[in-house]
Order: structure tokens, then sequence, then C-alpha cells
């Protein structure tokens, strides 16, 4: 079998070459999955660099998210059977060719959506929902601030918030994504790269109070305490500028602010029963079009295009999800 396959942390994204690796050994109440297209994600990088807080035995394959089509289910498992189209998770292992996974993390595919839309869908969903919904509990007419707003993580932001009865205020770092933040909901779009933008914030706001919600996966946190309302809070998601900021005290004292994380993977060790039954809206959300997946307009085609898509997400020019398909191949297995 083709993947990604490590034998140490890498230092460069360059040096994520496939190898031969060996098959996935199906285990009790899991199913082998060909895999027809997978996500890349920051996270993904930090991974094969070891530098990850989750840092998987070596060898290892990286890739979280995949969409593609069951070829064998343990026995065990009854609600699904081969020639099904799935889209789901691993911690890693899915830059691959066919990728073991516990059949509980697979999903049916929404019909008319393809494997490419399908397979950024399991984290950056979610992440969204558990975060504005059950951390921030976003309420119809209040205002949200999303950050990085044509990312993956920040366009499910928007349309999840809007989806809500919220009114959105986005933050991009271009005049390009500008345009696809406006046309997948916001209702103001301003350019993080002006020192300005928390006083522009502030004056989209009634009486310039600031916003209710914050939704952070960049680290922008002490800049966004500057335009945030009495008893907002504030949502750190991740660190993708690369910095982790520390935060006095005094300011979240006195706005009455609360500052909340989320580890989404972590619900499922914690409360999996949120974790798993949460899909339960977020399928519903999806058949009735409330979001949807958007798709970076740069193809990327094989397992030899990923270090090409994840220098493409470093590189900040990408929006929405940016995806590599693999080749459909005949399996025998």
């Amino acid at each position: 079998m083709k993947a990604i396959y490590l034998d140490k942390p890498v230092d460069s994204i360059d040096e994520l070459l496939v190898r031969e690796a060996p098959e996935p050994t199906l285990k009790a109440n899991q199913v082998l999955v060909e895999v027809r297209a997978v996500g890349t994600n920051f996270f993904e990088i930090l991974m094969s660099q070891g530098k990850h807080q989750i840092k998987p035995p070596l060898p290892f394959t990286p890739g979280s998210e995949f969409a593609g089509v069951v070829l064998r289910v343990d026995p065990g498992v009854t609600h699904l059977q081969p020639g099904d189209r799935v889209f789901g998770a691993v911690t890693y292992g899915c830059y691959a060719e066919r990728v073991a996974v516990d059949a509980k993390r697979c999903l049916p595919i929404p019909r008319g959506m393809s494997y490419e839309e399908a397979c950024g869908l399991y984290i950056t969903l979610p992440t969204g929902y558990a975060a504005l919904k059950l951390r921030a509990n976003l309420q119809p007419g209040e205002i949200c601030l999303v950050h990085a707003a044509a990312g993956g993580v920040g366009l499910t932001a928007v349309q999840l918030a809007k989806a809500m009865g919220a009114t959105v205020i986005a933050t991009v770092g271009s005049e390009e994504k500008m345009r696809i933040a406006r046309e997948h909901g916001a209702d103001y779009v301003l350019n993080y790269r002006d020192p300005e933008w928390p006083k522009q914030v502030r004056a989209l706001t009634p009486n310039g109070r600031g916003v209710d919600v914050v939704y952070d996966p960049v680290g922008m946190l002490n800049a966004s305490l500057g335009c945030v309302a009495w008893s907002a809070r504030v949502l750190v998601i991740g660190f993708a500028g690369g910095k982790i900021e520390q935060v006095a005290a005094n300011r979240i004292l006195l706005k009455n602010i609360s500052i909340i994380g989320l580890f989404w993977a972590l619900y499922e060790m914690y409360e999996s029963d949120t974790f798993f039954d949460i899909w339960d809206e977020l399928l519903v959300m999806l058949n009735e079009d409330k979001v949807h997946p958007v798709v970076y307009q740069e193809q990327f085609v094989g397992l030899e295009s990923i270090s090409d898509a994840l220098k493409t997400i470093t590189s900040r020019r990408s929006y929405g999800k940016v995806v590599v398909s693999l080749p459909t191949g005949r399996s025998h297995l």
C-alpha cells in the first residue's frame, strides 16, 4: 500500500514522501476504507514534525480527515457495509490508499456531496458547532467576531454563527478572502493586517459596545479584548499564527470576560456521548444546506501532492478546505 510513512519526525514539508507502508489491520468494530479524498490541516504539519501535543509512535502515517468507500467490515459492525460512501477521521493514518477506522467514526456522505467536499467535515464542522453552541452559547441577535474567516474552520464558523441567528464580523488577510467571507455569509469583513481593525470592529457594533463572542483559531486574543462587549465570551480554538499569547488577568476582570478553550478531539475521551450525538444535529444542518463545505479551487491529486497542499495552507493564500483527491483504484482486499 502507498502512504506517507514516516520513520522519524521531519524538518520540512518536502520530506513527506510517498512510500510503501503496511496494510491496515482491521480490529474489532472497525471498517476498512478505500480513501478517495483527504483534508489537510495545519496541525498535521506539527504532528509530522514532532511539535504537536499528540506524538504518534514511529513509524506512522499522518493525516486525519478522509472520505472514501467501505471495502470491508468487522463482523461486529452492523450499520455499515462494503460499498458505502463515508467520511470520518482518525487521530492519524489517512494519508494513505486505505485506512482502518472505528466504525462509529464513519458517517454517511450526504446525498449529492462529493468525496472532496465531505473529507473536510469531520473535524472542522463539530469544532465550530461545539465552540459556538456548547461553549459560548451563542444566541440569536448577538454579534460574533470570527478570525481567519476564509480558512477551513473560519468559514465553517461563519456559516454556523449565521445559522444560529448571529451577526457575523469576519477578519481575513486579503481582498480575495474578503470576497470569500462575504459570499459565505459574513455581514461585515475587515482586513486584520490593518492595525486599526479592533476600532473598526467596535464601530460596527451598536453604540460601539463591542462583540459578544470571539472565535479565534489564530492567536489574536489580546487584540480581540480591545473590541469585546461586557460579559463577552472569547473562544480559544488554536494558534495557527504560531504564537501562544499571555493575557493580563485584569483585562478579563474589568469587562467580566470569559475566555473559553475548546479541544474538540478530547470530547471523545471526556464526553463521548456529546462527541457522537452532536452529529445528529449537524447532519440535519448539512442536508438542509444551512452549512456547506467550501473546497479551495486549486486541485491536488495523488498522495504525492500532499506536501504541496500543506504548503498552500502555510502560504495563507488558500480559503476553505485544501483537499487532496486520490485516484480511484480497484481494490481486491
